[in-house]
């Protein structure tokens, strides 16, 4: 099993099919196929061996989606940056695997000069943009035109496809090693399990392609010979307008971004009606919102999607139909066919149904393990199941049902929180003596990051003041939106801080 390998079979079978769509720029199967094997042919000739990391930092483009073949085509592991993260946190990731190849846009130039600081061993910087090239880059254009193509490297099976950075709990970023068979599996698995991307379509990139959700959606469109209609990042114009205008079936949009389009005033005259399929996950949708969408997209048929980065990423699928009933609709659906899921107690044994416990998944989608973590790799895998760190139960006819995070992760907007990482900043303020940063509903977002904070004696600090702090430590989505004073924290007979008491607290009000 290996991704290039769809291009193999579609240039065998459709080579002047249309493949990539962005703005006014098309491109076929063949002509795809000709810059993936050239560029593969560049990377190569800059010193890049089998198993070296190759990252990219960049918005969505059809040269993101020429990256994500090119570098295994090449024989190496994609990196693929947060383009949210500040530079710090980008140096982070970028050093912990040695990634020294990068790619990066316009958009995410600016961040170059602190990278440059920061990651001493990046050699090699290449601007894949269609603006001013900055100093000290190679052309991503040249760089094709100058190469001839080169045969691919066929890594298939357990070589290691990736690197995928998602939140620590221990305020760190942990690489997620997904291997050619994980990537593989989890796209043909999703698709005999549900026709969530049709055959032949037309597929959005709205969502960020750094995100695996959407690299999980472009593995199957790619399975499915979808010509793949892409847009830099999510406006809600411009994806009713690309929709529109390319006749666009399907879609993978998390909540929130359903939300903005089908309330958005810029999208009210689109014409929306060719989209026949939605796919969202990533955090709950409201009854609400779900509603206001099927109004506003009558031939859309949505399905839910449950997993996480580890999984590859999907462990279950809410049907089309389930969304119907109204006690079905509020599960995460049940386990699509490459995956087993079970409850488990914290021994790892299967708790009875409807009972709550930890959310347990086994099969060929479950990650390699971490990158250089052998010990959260243990603590995550253990007799062959993922331990999400999810808490929920399963009903009788095998639907899940998600109870609780037993993470302490907040979904603002689709991304993933991680509170200690958000608290790690805070303290560091000097007027600030302990804080709690937990997850309260939003109706944009879903949640929204807030803190609570307790001040040190005779210190003072405003809300405004503490999110200043933060803005260049953390990516902009981790900043708290909303912070509120207390005179003191919640804590337990273990001298623990109760975010459940938090939690409860702060939704209420």
């Amino acid at each position: 099993m290996y991704l290039t390998q769809f291009l193999h079979r579609a240039i065998q079978q459709d080579a002047q099919r249309v493949l990539t769509v962005f703005g006014d720029r098309t491109r076929t199967v063949a002509e795809c196929v000709d810059r993936v094997a050239r560029f593969a042919h560049a990377l190569r000739s800059l010193g890049v061996r089998p198993g070296d990391r190759v990252g990219i930092m960049a918005l969505n483009s059809d040269r993101y989606h020429e990256f994500l073949l090119a570098v295994p085509w090449a024989g190496a592991v994609t990196n693929t940056v947060n383009i949210r993260w500040s530079a710090s946190e980008v140096a982070y990731s970028l050093v912990d695997c040695r990634t020294d190849v990068l790619l990066v846009d316009d958009a995410l130039a600016g961040l170059l000069p602190a990278l440059r600081k920061e990651v001493p061993d990046l050699k090699t910087v290449i601007f894949c943009g269609d603006g001013p090239q900055p100093d000290d880059t190679l052309n991503y254009e040249e760089l094709i035109a100058a190469h001839e193509p080169v045969e691919d490297a066929r890594r298939h099976d357990d070589d290691l496809y990736g690197i995928f950075y998602t939140g620590g709990t221990t305020g760190r970023p942990k690489g997620v090693m997904l291997s050619h068979r994980n990537m593989v599996t989890s796209a043909m698995g999703t698709l005999a399990t549900l026709p969530v991307v049709s055959k032949g379509g037309r597929l959005l990139h709205a969502a960020p392609m750094f995100h695996l959700a959407d690299i999980a959606a472009w593995a199957m469109g790619l399975l499915a010979a979808s010509t793949h209609v892409i847009v830099p990042s999510f406006t809600p114009a411009g994806v009713a307008e690309a929709i529109a205008r390319h006749r666009v079936t399907d879609a993978l949009l998390v909540p929130t971004m359903i939300h903005l389009l089908v309330n958005s005033p810029e999208a009210a005259d689109a014409d929306l009606s060719s989209l026949h399929g939605v796919l969202y996950g990533a955090s709950p949708i409201s009854e609400e919102t779900l509603r206001q969408a099927r109004e506003r997209l009558p031939n859309a048929a949505f399905t839910q999607a449950y997993g996480m980065t580890e999984l590859s990423p999907v462990a279950t699928l809410l049907s089309p139909t389930d969304h119907d009933d109204p006690v079905r609709s509020r599960s995460a659906g049940r386990a699509v066919a490459h995956a087993e899921v079970r409850i488990v107690n914290p021994s790892g044994a299967e708790v009875p149904l409807g009972t709550v416990g930890e959310i347990a998944v086994s099969g060929d989608h479950v990650m390699l393990g971490y990158w250089n973590k052998p010990e959260e790799t243990a603590a995550a895998l253990r007799d062959g199941w993922m331990h999400t760190g999810d808490g929920g139960y399963m009903d009788e006819n095998g639907y899940v049902f998600v109870a609780d995070r037993i993470k302490d992760m907040i979904i603002t907007g689709g991304e993933n929180v991680y509170s200690i990482e958000v608290e790690n900043v805070l303290t560091n303020h000097p007027a600030v003596a302990q804080c709690a940063v937990i997850g309260v509903p939003d109706k944009d977002w879903g949640e929204r990051v807030h803190a609570v904070v307790v001040l040190a004696p005779g210190a003072s600090a405003t809300a405004e003041e503490l999110r200043d702090f933060c803005r260049p430590h953390i990516a902009n989505y981790k900043i708290p939106r909303s912070v509120s004073f207390t005179d003191a924290l919640p804590i337990s007979a273990a001298g623990k801080i109760l975010k459940r008491e938090l939690r409860e607290r702060y939704r209420a009000g």
